[in-house]
């Protein structure tokens, strides 16, 4: 394991905040503050949890160091690593169904409520719920792309390539395997598998999805920019703020005076911003408030 991967350690299990006792008290705030307003919606790992999708940073989630972009560029050894584990793990990702999370930000979006969604989640889960207006900052785990030619694949072209060059690879190791966040699998012995390049140009293959030490392309971060200052408030679901990437949207509605409502269970690094915040699952509060705010 190389020690320059970040390691990512999340609170004890014991850290957990359980529901509110009186979920209608409890987002009784949150209501007030988002009736009658156009809502931006920015959502993190925690939204998904309750789809069985492991995250790194809830409660009890065991350390991981995720491979760095400089790490999957640095040799084929990273490489080929990261493709063993990505082969048996990114079908649990093409899977795993949404939750009530998720069909409840579809829902007000089709209410005219919820104007878009930002997420940092690469599940494709909000798409699969029906929302319409999603940016995935940090990509989507079902495209491929060349970093020579800079063509897009489809993840599925990509696997029938590693099944056909990897015969009965992924069947022996299957069953032996914790999957892991982002489409990856915990697996240590990956020397015998062989990676496909880019069928058009020969080029390295990479996943279509921000790696740590990557940036968000500009043309996501703009049009998720334009989702917030098109709204009234924002509404931030399941995310620990940890990273930049959902933390400065958070910052530009507070700067521009607009109510930041956080959902979530733990701190998070917007706290100080939040006009509002609840200690409550996503999949109880969503659905709650999509009947709250809704039109009678």
């Amino acid at each position: 394991m190389d020690p320059q991967r970040p390691l990512i350690v999340a609170p004890p299990a014991d850290a957990a905040r359980p529901e509110p006792e009186d979920v209608p008290a409890a987002l009784a705030p949150v209501v007030e503050l988002l009736a009658g307003a156009r809502v931006a919606a920015l959502t993190g790992a925690g939204l998904s949890t309750d789809s069985g999708v492991p995250d790194y940073r809830s409660p009890g989630s065991p350390p991981r160091r995720p491979m760095t972009l400089q790490e999957f560029l640095a040799t084929d050894a990273h490489r080929r690593h990261y493709w063993a584990r990505n082969h048996l793990g990114w079908r649990f990702l093409r899977d795993v169904t949404p939750n009530a999370g998720h069909a409840a930000l579809a829902l007000l979006e089709y209410a005219g409520i919820v104007n878009g969604v930002i997420t940092q989640n690469i599940d494709l889960l909000h798409l699969k719920a029906g929302s319409r207006n999603v940016v995935h900052l940090h990509g989507r785990f079902d495209q491929v792309v060349c970093r020579d030619c800079g063509r897009t694949f489809s993840r599925e072209a990509h696997d029938q390539a590693l099944s056909a060059l990897n015969p009965g690879w992924r069947e022996r190791h299957v069953d032996d395997v914790e999957v892991a966040p982002d489409a990856d699998a915990a697996l240590e012995s990956t020397s015998d598998f062989r990676v496909a390049p880019c069928p058009r140009c020969g080029g390295t293959l990479m996943p279509d999805v921000v790696f740590f030490g990557g940036t968000t392309p500009r043309e996501r971060v703009e049009h998720a920019r334009s989702i917030v200052e098109e709204a009234d408030a924002l509404l931030v679901a399941g995310s620990s703020l940890a990273v930049m990437s959902g933390l400065r949207f958070v910052r530009q509605a507070a700067k521009a005076g607009k109510p930041v409502v956080i959902l979530t269970r733990g701190e998070t690094r917007g706290d100080d911003l939040a006009t509002t915040k609840v200690e409550v699952s996503t999949t109880v509060a969503l659905p709650y408030l999509a009947q709250a705010l809704r039109p009678r």
